[in-house]
């Protein structure tokens, strides 16, 4: 039997990449500036270029991004935040921190992005209820395709809300011609080491093109300090990149996009193997995905998780996102209205994601390919 094939290949990625992260970590063990060190700026010039917004400030996690731009806008009790039920904790445990209401939106069934009819039938609903207030959607680029930004801001814009963007899997992505980074008012970044582009540890960004916005986030992110470190303008917390975590994306940056088009190769390949029965992810239209996830769908559970097992026993590894949607999770089920969300509700049954990372090689992925075709071959037999 041939070795497994790694979902994930930080080993292999760290082996090719190693000089150029070994020479930049080095220069942060020269200097000794281990919080927002000069990596640090350095690299937030590099993502506002590359996102093209205006500012990015680099934060502990993408967790904390989505944190403090909801404390910026003053997120709080009473308030209603409208987010896919079909995305990872993270996006609602933030709302909730704040003692907000996260307010959960179905998904498209092909794109798996926000569901922009769901999203106004909701948003409705809260406003008839009148026990909350609309204040902000949370659009989610997921599995590395843009949500519906124009939809989204138009809909925003109807109803007075904040727009923001969990662009944690999808950093990279382009979206009519352009790379994601400045399609809400700020734009959260994951370098969680399985993003596209992550780091070795934890670590996350916020972009935005707002002059005042970005000021009170770097406030926020230290403690709400203002123009000293013991002058204490305002509650935030701890929230800092490392310095090291900088050093290692910089590094990482620098072949960023060659790992981006390998990624694009491998679900072309993908896409002109999977024989019927097993769908291939659907595009979002006018953008380019970072391919952080490539997720298939099968006709029902049983049939996903029987070619989980068959992969499994060939040494392929799989994952199955979401198992359960947000709504149906314990923590968030007192916090849901019981609003049916039949998509969402759904997909968990029914997804499977294959391995796709720059470190696959051809045969790799041919291995991939010819074990989904020889388990669908099984099933039609």
């Amino acid at each position: 039997m041939n070795d497994p094939i790694a979902f994930l290949d930080l080993p292999r990625q760290q082996a090719r990449l190693k000089d150029s992260i070994r020479r930049r970590v080095d220069a942060v063990f020269d200097h000794c500036r281990f919080v927002l060190g000069p990596e640090v700026e350095e690299l937030e010039h590099r993502l506002a270029l590359y996102g093209g917004a205006k500012h990015a400030i680099g934060v502990s996690s993408g967790t904390d991004a989505l944190l403090m731009v909801l404390m910026a806008e003053e997120i709080g009790p009473g308030d209603a935040v409208f987010l896919p039920a079909f995305t990872y904790t993270a996006t609602a445990e933030v709302v909730l921190l704040l003692g907000a209401t996260p307010v959960f939106v179905d998904v498209d069934p092909a794109t798996f992005q926000i569901s922009i009819s769901s999203l106004s039938a909701r948003i409705a609903a809260v406003i008839e209820a009148e026990e909350l207030e609309p204040r902000a959607i949370i659009g989610v680029d997921l599995f590395g395709q843009p949500a519906p930004w124009d939809e989204l801001r138009a809909m925003a814009k109807l109803h007075d809300l904040v727009l923001i963007a969990d662009c944690a899997q999808s950093f990279g992505g382009s979206y009519h011609g352009h790379k994601l980074g400045h399609e809400a008012i700020a734009t959260t970044l994951s370098f969680f080491p399985s993003k596209p582009l992550g780091g070795y540890g934890d670590g996350g960004a916020i972009l935005t093109d707002d002059d005042e916005r970005a000021a009170l986030y770097r406030s926020l992110r230290t403690h709400g300090e203002g123009k000293t470190r013991y002058e204490v303008e305002r509650i935030g917390i701890n929230g800092r990149l490392d310095t090291i975590q900088a050093a290692v994306l910089l590094a990482k940056l620098d072949a960023f996009d060659d790992e981006l088009t390998r990624r694009a190769d491998i679900a072309d390949a993908y896409d002109a193997a999977m024989p019927d029965g097993v769908q291939s992810p659907a595009r979002v239209p006018n953008s380019e995905s970072a391919w952080a996830i490539y997720a298939v769908l099968l006709r029902d559970r049983h049939e996903r998780d029987s070619l989980q097992v068959f992969l499994k026993n060939a040494g392929i590894p799989t994952a199955v996102y979401y198992p359960k949607p947000l709504h149906h999770q314990p923590a968030y089920a007192e916090h849901h209205d019981g609003a049916s969300l039949p998509v969402s509700e759904g997909l968990g049954e029914r997804v499977l994601a294959l391995p796709i990372h720059p470190e696959l090689t051809d045969q790799e992925v041919k291995r991939v390919t010819d074990a989904v075709v020889q388990w669908a071959e099984q099933q039609a037999s």
